[in-house]
């Protein structure tokens, strides 16, 4: 394995970077992923070991998340396997291979499946599953037509395999022939190597003067993928059978029952598969499995769940690159102690104060780590976002040993505190209480577990932030301003950027600028600054939903700007909305608080004091105007917005020196007004629907899927321009003001009879 050394930002949250940060690793970590995907599946050489692999992917991930912009059709996170080999022909799979979501703890498999019984609204009724050891081994497809082999293929990219079929005929646990098979079944499993073949091969091969494997997966791998047919036959293959590809019929109508029929066709199945009742008992099998893990023969790295019935599989579907119905309960990566040097503050661009644990320098998992998150103040003081305790309520100090885990994520984690070696001089770490870049009240708001800074635009470090986001590819995306740049614009003197709208007028003040020229400048001259002003220029058209996003208004995120953009279609009806709303967003607002303080009354807080103040306020605000009360349910009522993302919204607009800066922003552009685009024509093409009370043969997110794709407006609330409610038992007040509105109510099966062979 190689030696890697960790990445300069790993340890911080992804949401936190810059965006020069955040590209810079990301792009590292995109090229030793795809240089480990090329060793692992092309070379069969691995250069890292799986819990390293899998740290790199999810951190890759995170950073995607937190910055759409850098996600691209080629990134690691949407691929499947690896390049091709050349040397061997190409298969295309009929059905695509895909990988495997992971999980690392016992509480992921609590939310694997929460997710699946709230997908599929479940609710607390029984849902089985079956587990079974994950080989590392090499993945296979076995293609059989009338019961005979035709093709074997590897998994390549997940869409494209190498055609290996004369080596896996050689292979004396796949079958040639098949009786009582459906007419086409592809098979899919794992090639693997046993210990004991693995030693024998090796010490062939020393003794021949050949290249010994680094281990069993390797020498699986590469026996496999031989251009010669006859090596492969020398080498000790076996097959473990545990899925299926394209079917001219259903194998079974369980994971289970089809597991037993390939059995039965005469395919290796694990003996150690086990079918199981829920989350407890699929964690009985992987401890039962780990224990057994050693006296295997054979090398796993973890435990596969699967949903059992086949029809629940077919409901749940696929994401882009993972089943939803499936999960690898990975076994665990390594701890190691180490001590805690210092406590820092970083301020991010909602302003967000994120802790950040700067570590004595230690290996974890062949990574060398000197920082590690911490999250909020909460997770330092030994609680959980609920108040409940975690490391049974040990809080972490400057000078304390720590343990440090990297399970499954590449920014190292504090797991727990040795006590017994904590400095006797020690004092718990207290947060701030202003913010360490401009000095401004540092906030926690009700139900808030971030602290966060007041300064707005007023805070450096806010400030470059929404600069970078503003300039980032999903937003304005303008050609030669990144996130370097405008690092280097703000700071400047004679031209600085310390607004949006600043950008827009830097070619002005650059013409008027006597001495100091952009274009005389260190990394310019004159070629670059006039693309750099015409891709500014060509900025000043923008698209709606793309203004919407750069503004970097907490919780507005590329989908609710979308979503927002979709629904008012211009931009000034955007801001007369918020604009008329904004005395009932400050009653909600109060009410909000009042109901809060009360339940800390309840609770024997002592705060009677901010409870009669959020009385007053709540009472004051209560004489809401009417307009504003419907333009406030007209914003909350948009399908993926609420409450939390119209506050977010309200509260910008109504601040005088962020609605300034947008008002300057925007007196420079051409908001395109947004373009519904409808897929297709059918019966609610066009019209608003409303969904209500429990759905019985869908969950309500298959619900807004169906409708939004044959081109309806998924609201949710009743109003005036409802067209359509979709009523389920214990359909209460939508129901009721459908019917004082006089708008059209139906039942679940309606609204399937009413889309039925679209």
């Amino acid at each position: 394995m190689a030696d890697f050394t960790d990445h300069s930002n790993v340890q911080r949250d992804p949401a936190e970077l810059s965006l020069s940060e955040a590209r810079a690793e990301h792009a590292a970590l995109a090229s030793e992923l795809e240089a480990a995907n090329l060793a692992y599946h092309r070379d069969d050489a691995p250069v890292m070991d799986d819990a390293r692999y899998d740290a790199l992917k999810r951190r890759l991930a995170a950073i995607e998340a937190a910055f759409p912009t850098l996600k691209t059709p080629d990134s690691p996170t949407e691929q499947v396997g690896g390049a091709l080999a050349e040397g061997f022909g190409k298969i295309p799979h009929v059905v695509r291979m895909l990988s495997l979501e992971n999980a690392f703890a016992d509480e992921d498999v609590d939310d694997f499946d929460d997710r699946i019984r709230k997908y599929l609204g479940w609710g607390a009724q029984d849902l089985s599953y079956t587990a079974e050891p994950k080989i590392d081994g090499l993945s296979l497809s076995l293609r059989y037509e009338n019961g005979v082999l035709i093709q074997a293929a590897t998994r390549g990219d997940g869409e494209t395999g190498e055609n290996v079929t004369e080596n896996a005929r050689t292979i004396t646990d796949i079958p040639q022939h098949l009786t009582g098979a459906p007419e086409v079944l592809e098979v899919r499993g794992e090639v693997y190597m046993s210990h004991a073949d693995f030693a024998a091969l090796n010490a062939r091969q020393e003794a021949a003067g050949a290249k010994t494997f680094a281990n069993p997966r390797n020498a699986a791998a590469g026996s496999l993928r031989q251009l010669d047919a006859s090596i492969t036959r020398s080498r000790p293959l076996r097959f473990f059978a545990y899925a299926w590809g394209d079917l001219s019929q259903p194998l079974a109508e369980t994971q289970m029952g089809a597991i037993e029929r390939l059995a039965a066709l005469g395919f290796q199945t694990n003996p150690l598969t086990r079918l199981c009742a829920g989350p407890e008992a699929l964690r009985a099998v992987y401890r039962e499995i780990e224990q057994r893990r050693a006296g295997l023969g054979y090398d796993i790295d973890g435990v596969v769940y699967k949903v059992n019935d086949l029809a629940l599989q077919a409901r749940l579907g696929f994401r882009s690159t993972t089943p939803r119905w499936a999960i690898a309960h990975k076994f665990p990566a390594e701890l190691a102690w180490t001590r805690l040097e210092k406590i820092e503050i970083q301020v991010g661009r909602t302003g967000a104060l994120s802790p950040v644990a700067r570590l004595s320098p230690v290996t974890v998992g062949g990574v060398v780590v000197s920082n590690a998150t911490l999250h909020n103040e909460d997770y330092i003081q030994g609680r959980d976002s609920k108040g409940q305790p975690i490391r049974e309520g040990r809080d972490i100090r400057e000078g304390d040993w720590v343990q440090i885990y990297r399970a499954g994520d590449v920014i190292p984690k504090i797991k727990d505190v040795d006590l017994a070696r904590r400095p006797g001089d020690s004092v718990a770490y207290a947060f701030p209480t202003t913010c360490p870049e401009c000095g401004s009240p540092a906030v926690r708001e009700e139900g808030d577990a971030v602290c966060r800074c007041s300064g707005g635009l007023i805070c450096p470090a806010q400030a470059v932030e929404k600069l970078r986001h503003f300039v980032s590819r999903a937003a304005f995306d303008i050609e030669g301003l990144g996130a370097k740049q405008v690092e280097a614009f703000f700071a400047d003197e004679t031209l600085p950027i310390r607004t949006p709208a600043d950008i827009f007028t830097l070619a002005t003040r650059d013409a008027a600028e006597p001495l100091r020229k952009l274009k005389n400048r260190d990394g310019w001259g004159e070629k670059s600054v006039t693309n750099l002003f015409a891709a500014i220029e060509e900025r000043r058209h923008i698209a709606l939903n793309r203004l919407i996003f750069a503004l970097g208004i907490r919780h507005v995120g590329e989908v609710a700007a979308q979503d927002l953009a979709r629904h008012f279609g211009r931009w000034e009806a955007l801001a007369e909305t918020l604009d008329a709303a904004r005395p009932a967003a400050l009653a909600h607002r109060a009410a909000d608080l009042a109901e809060a303080e009360e339940r800390a009354i309840a609770l024997g807080h002592n705060r009677r004091a901010k409870v009669s103040e959020a009385r007053s306020v709540a009472i004051a605000a209560a004489d809401v105007p009417r307009g504003a009360a419907r333009a406030w349910a007209d914003l909350v009522a948009i399908d993926g917005i609420g409450p939390v993302v119209a506050l977010s919204l309200s509260d910008a607009f109504a601040n005088p020196e962020e609605r300034a800066a947008i008002n300057d922003l925007v007196g420079f552009l051409e908001v395109q007004e947004f373009v519904k685009q409808v897929a297709v024509a059918s019966p609610v093409t066009g019209k608003t629907v409303v969904f209500t009370g429990t759905l019985e043969k869908m969950t309500r997110a298959e619900a807004k899927a169906r409708a939004e794709s044959l081109g309806a407006k998924v609201a949710g609330s009743v109003s005036a321009k409802t067209d359509l409610l979709v009523a389920g038992p214990g359909a209460g007040s939508k129901a009721k003001k459908a019917a004082e509105l006089g708008v059209t109510v139906i039942d679940e099966d309606g609204w399937l009879a009413l889309i039925e062979g679209l």
